[in-house]
């Protein structure tokens, strides 16, 4: 349990008397002496992990110090990326076998007349693994030997916004906390000027907004903040025209010490948290600028990522809005710069792969905007050694049916539905094996014929990386000790290196 959930527990006597003041005025005082307000905090008589980013000892050791979680919402087609099916393409046009579908839930298939669609796309083995990618990922696979990629994962949601809730949160209910707020409830930051959990998007806006990267019950320091890859990184956060930085810290410390004051008489861990987030803003305005002024790295660099590939007048369809290319390169770039400076969780997030109509240009586009920025995040991450200690994950809430989308009385099938049945995902460093593939897809990539991993098992691998037991990061609200793998998860030891 962390100390201001420990805050919390205490009696108002008990944290009366156990005040130096007695009147709770420096509760706060080694979070406040890291923020430069308090000279000693044990003048105070305080402990000194009061600051609720503070880094924390995990379980036990673990390689993993960061991730990257490189969210592609809105499906993309496995079976055109990552599990080619040559079964696919030789029965295409024909339907499935009825006892298939019959207690099958689609979006919008017509059970009755849906045939298979095969695929236009062509395969190819990849490095010493001979790991299989599509050729609209020829710089993805050209990190093979780096890859983990498992064909085996389900869901249990087949919708989009429910589907992003159990990806990003472990269950597919609203005010839970999404993963990033776990690790850094579990683990803290090693960031002093800048969140733990930081958030970057690129085209459209995802089914599930800002509920992707919530804190829900935890304290609201733990959600994910918003950053922007241009012009102000966060909306108002530089200092209104004509306001001295002098006078916004005294405004500051007025506001500190009234927030104290309610603090000592309500116990409110919230309120600790909005003192540390208001301390936070104070230094991110001037670390969060220099973290998004790319114009000290190479060339070579900003080459690598594509920063300066220009976007074509229309053809992206559901993933094209504004400088798409650009923006996600960019936001590539600023991941591996966040996790430089000690950021723990950034979540890059890239709508919309909703592909029902139109799948071979749309896919396209969104595959080129992707392919060469997350070689390039994956290669720079090995050259500068933080590849070991960084997680780089790309996945989604479920996948692309094999069977082609016939809503509507189209006369060609042009796209694909939901399918949670049997998707792909690829993982990569943070300790975990490289040129492994992971499970398998039946002949057509219907359902799961080896292997199956539920999204619980992979969050529960995933903080075993990071040295924290998923059974023991808990957190207790309304009488139930809550945690990010629910009642399931099991570590799938075969994947850690």
């Amino acid at each position: 349990m962390s100390s201001l959930h420990a805050l919390a527990d205490q009696s108002r006597r008990n944290f009366l008397t156990s005040s130096a003041s007695g009147l709770g005025a420096a509760a706060l005082g080694s979070m406040l002496t890291a923020d430069g307000l308090f000279n000693d905090a044990s003048a105070a008589g305080l402990p000194s992990s009061v600051n609720p980013l503070e880094p924390k000892e995990s379980h036990f050791d673990g390689p993993a110090k960061a991730c990257i979680f490189i969210f592609m919402a809105g499906a993309p087609s496995q079976l055109d990326l990552f599990d080619a099916k040559p079964k696919l393409n030789e029965l295409s046009g024909k339907p499935l076998p009825k006892e298939l579908l019959d207690k099958v839930r689609f979006a919008f298939i017509q059970k009755e007349s849906a045939t298979l669609l095969g695929t236009n796309r062509t395969f190819q083995k990849h490095d010493e693994s001979g790991m299989e990618f599509s050729d609209l990922l020829p710089h993805i696979g050209s990190c093979a030997d780096d890859l983990l990629l498992i064909r085996s994962l389900h869901s249990s949601q087949f919708n989009h916004h429910p589907g992003q809730l159990l990806m990003q949160c472990g269950r597919a209910n609203f005010g839970l906390p999404a993963m990033g707020s776990w690790l850094t409830y579990g683990l803290g930051s090693e960031s002093q000027n800048l969140p733990g959990y930081v958030v970057l998007t690129a085209g459209r806006g995802s089914s599930g907004g800002a509920t992707l990267w919530q804190s829900g019950f935890l304290p609201s320091t733990y959600s994910g903040v918003l950053f922007r890859n241009q012009g102000e990184p966060v909306l108002n956060l530089s200092n209104p025209a004509g306001l001295p930085p002098e006078l916004q810290r005294r405004g500051l410390d007025t506001l500190r010490n009234l927030n104290q004051s309610r603090l000592a008489e309500q116990q409110d861990p919230e309120i600790a948290s909005r003192i540390a987030s208001y301390e936070l803003a104070f230094r991110m305005q001037s670390a969060a600028p220099e973290l998004i002024d790319i114009s000290g790295e190479t060339q070579a660099t900003l080459s690598a990522y594509g920063v300066d590939r220009t976007e074509e007048p229309k053809g992206g369809g559901r993933g094209q809005a504004g400088q798409t290319r650009s923006s996600f390169a960019k936001n590539c770039l600023l991941a591996r710069r966040m996790v430089e400076r000690g950021v723990r969780f950034v979540n890059i997030i890239y709508a919309s792969w909703d592909h029902h109509s139109n799948l071979d240009n749309e896919l396209s586009y969104n595959a080129e905007v992707v392919d060469q920025p997350i070689a390039a995040l994956i290669k720079d991450l090995k050259e500068r050694g933080l590849l070991d200690s960084t997680i780089v994950a790309w996945g989604s809430e479920f996948g692309r049916t094999p069977l082609g989308e016939n809503r509507g009385g189209r006369n060609a099938n042009t796209g694909r539905d939901h399918h949670p049945y049997a998707f792909s995902m690829f993982l990569a460093g943070g300790g975990l094996k490289g040129g492994l593939t992971w499970g398998e897809s039946d002949e057509v990539g219907w359902g799961i014929a080896k292997d199956p991993v539920h999204i619980n098992d992979l969050h529960a691998t995933m903080l075993q990386q990071f040295g924290m037991d998923h059974l023991k990061l808990t957190h207790r609200f309304q009488g139930r000790d809550f945690r990010l793998t629910d009642v399931g998860g099991q570590v799938i030891h075969d994947w850690i290196a």
